[in-house]
């Protein structure tokens, strides 16, 4: 059980953006135990967070991306992939631009700022995706899998096959992800075009900015006025992407990752089968061990009792960010008695009303010290998908997206197994506590 880590000092660069070639500035703070990676565009009003989480990955071509409400952060994979090599957790990332520098092609500038700001051990256990089931995904001829490893790690191979083209050829790379390792082997490694790819982009007003000594565009015969750092550069560069991607989970991940010509939309997919796979493990185990909160600490933060208290049990809490909390719905709830006698119904508004109380809670962990209470303001997007009646046990995952000074939001999500049966996004008012 490793401890979770974060820089030591500040740190800037500046740069201009790989595909739109626009200046952008970022700063690189600590920050603290269970925040994750968090991208803060300053240079938009409130300065919105992106944290990065698959939740807020959206589709790009040729690259990564990700997005919260308005705010975009494009082409973060180099810097993840060298956060995800130094093993760092908590990060600010603070940007003043939508597209991160692109710098030479590869993560060494990330690499290397980083490395100088010093790593930091905080009072909190690193939180890794263990890979303890294989996982498949395909498309066409690509193909990507994860599978249990017998190491504490990230393991990786990568086979990239361009037979098709003389100028790269076929190129397999495999490697146990290392500070070290990654440092005098993968860092330096930029990532690539080919020729035509590179004249059709550009007739897009893709990359205008960019010359053939500027990136790696090969012909036939090889590099266009520019030479290969390494032999096999390309391959290398792959799996540079392929672990900036795997750094979209929010988390570390341990187990051994197996990639066919695979590109970044084929590697976010499998970064969501995996943390799908992993809470639904966790949830699992978490339903059947010991809770986190009882229904006795429970009382002492909601105000609500019987028959209006709705929650049964904390089965995880993820800091300030994520919680999940169980309902058990027996049939002698109150509210069956009316419905419906003959063919009892849990009520839609009920189940809402399960969920603003699994956020209260989630919110209790950042308001506990403020002397604030979470007062449900709004709901939007509601959506009860199916029917919950006695004998089944209601998952309550209450996620926040934004909390505020007098206001907070969070996503909410009920289900049963491994159905959503509603979901909703609810605002609160955070007002004084005077119960």
């Amino acid at each position: 059980m490793k401890p979770q880590k974060t820089i030591k000092t500040e740190a800037r660069l500046s740069g201009k953006g790989l595909f739109g070639g626009k200046d952008v500035k970022l700063v690189f703070k600590p920050a603290g135990a269970d925040a994750g990676v968090v991208f803060v565009r300053k240079d938009l009003d409130d300065a919105p967070r992106v944290e990065v989480r698959p939740e807020n990955i959206v589709q790009r071509d040729r690259r990564s991306a990700l997005q919260c409400g308005a705010a975009v952060i494009e082409t973060p994979e180099h810097c993840l992939a060298a956060v995800h090599a130094l093993d760092i957790d908590n990060l600010i990332i603070e940007m003043e631009g939508q597209e991160l520098p692109g710098f030479d092609g590869s993560s060494e500038e990330y690499f290397r700022t980083l490395q100088k700001c010093g790593l930091q051990m905080q009072d909190a256990v690193q939180k890794p995706i263990v890979v303890s089931e294989s996982v498949c995904i395909t498309e066409g001829d690509k193909s990507i899998y994860a599978l249990p490893h017998q190491g504490s790690g990230l393991s990786i191979t990568y086979d990239m096959d361009y037979t098709q083209h003389t100028g790269v050829g076929r190129q397999i790379f495999s490697c146990d992800l290392s500070e070290t390792f990654y440092a005098q082997n993968l860092a330096r490694a930029r990532t690539f075009v080919l020729e035509a790819e590179a004249r059709q982009m550009q007739a897009m007003g893709i990359g205008t900015h960019l010359g053939p000594k500027d990136i790696l565009v090969i012909s036939s015969d090889g590099p266009i006025k520019n030479s290969y750092r390494y032999p096999d550069e390309c391959v290398r560069h792959k799996v540079v992407d392929l672990i900036g991607d795997l750094r979209l989970a929010g988390r570390p991940i341990v187990g051994r990752i197996v990639a066919y010509k695979t590109g970044h939309s084929l590697n976010q997919k499998l970064v969501t089968r995996l943390i799908e796979t992993a809470r639904r493990i966790e949830q699992k185990k978490a339903v059947s061990g010991k809770p986190l909160l009882d229904i006795r600490r429970i009382q002492k933060i909601l105000p609500h009792r019987y028959p209006f208290l709705l929650v049964d049990k904390v089965i995880e809490i993820d800091g300030d960010r994520r919680i999940r909390c169980v309902k058990n719905v027996t049939f002698n709830e109150q509210f069956f008695q009316g419905h419906f006698p003959s063919s009892p119904v849990m009520p839609g508004v009920l189940i809402v009303e399960a969920l603003a109380q699994a956020s209260g809670l989630l919110f209790a962990q950042k308001l506990e010290h403020t002397g604030k209470l979470a007062v449900l303001l709004t709901m939007d997007g509601v959506k009860i998908r199916k029917s919950v009646v006695p004998g089944d046990q209601l998952i309550l995952i209450a996620e926040a997206d934004k909390v505020r000074s007098r206001a907070a939001k969070c996503n909410c999500t009920a289900m049963v197994g491994d159905e959503v049966v509603a979901e909703a996004q609810l605002k609160f008012m955070l007002v004084d506590d005077e119960i």
